[in-house]
């Protein structure tokens, strides 16, 4: 696929199977900035395509806001919480997840191994989560995963990505109470919430 003499496009293969243009971080960035994408639009680049994102809702926002308060208050100080924080795993992909756990750094710098932990809080976006994300972050080396179904308070947990597959796939009820290894004391039960 070519737009111009002598500049070939990366192209991506949509489930129809015709090939769509695969945008960069840097096209993106460009789009921005001559006003063809708003700084407030809400989507991702994965892997070259623009995936638009879910309106939120109130169950998604209540776990949200109280996995903010716990986590941000068990967290030893030299890692940091990152709430909707860009996560740039390639020069096509960048995810946004809802929160992550990072060292102290420039969060221009954050990569796949560099997320000890990613959420995800699901309302509509389940199945793309579950899915197409889960895929990504696996791919990019994020070191754990979990995905709330905050509609029926269940909490797939992802850990130990190999070769770009998760090892380890576990999932759990709402009186499970949920921590995490980076942040001591943290404990989170989502039937309490």
């Amino acid at each position: 696929m070519n737009l111009a003499p002598g500049r070939q496009i990366r192209a991506t293969h949509a489930a129809d199977g015709f090939d769509r243009m695969a945008f960069t971080v840097a096209d993106i960035e460009r789009m921005t900035q001559t006003g063809v994408l708003e700084p407030d639009d809400r989507f991702e680049l994965i892997e070259g395509e623009i995936v638009w994102m879910q309106a939120k809702h109130f169950p998604h926002e209540r776990i949200k806001l109280a996995l903010v308060r716990n986590l941000s208050r068990a967290l030893p100080d030299h890692l940091q919480l990152g709430v909707k924080t860009s996560a740039f795993l390639s020069d096509i992909t960048v995810v946004d997840p809802d929160l992550s756990i990072f060292p102290m750094m420039n969060t221009q710098e954050v990569r796949g191994p560099d997320l000890l932990l990613a959420i995800e809080v699901a309302d509509t976006s389940l199945a793309k989560d579950l899915n197409l994300k889960a895929g990504v972050y696996a791919k990019y080396g994020v070191r754990e995963l979990w995905v709330i179904d905050a509609n029926a308070c269940v909490t797939h947990v992802f850990r130990e990505p190999v070769a770009g597959e998760w090892t380890q796939r576990e999932t759990f009820g709402a009186d499970h109470a949920l921590t995490h290894a980076a942040a001591p004391g943290f404990s989170l039960t989502l039937k309490d919430l």
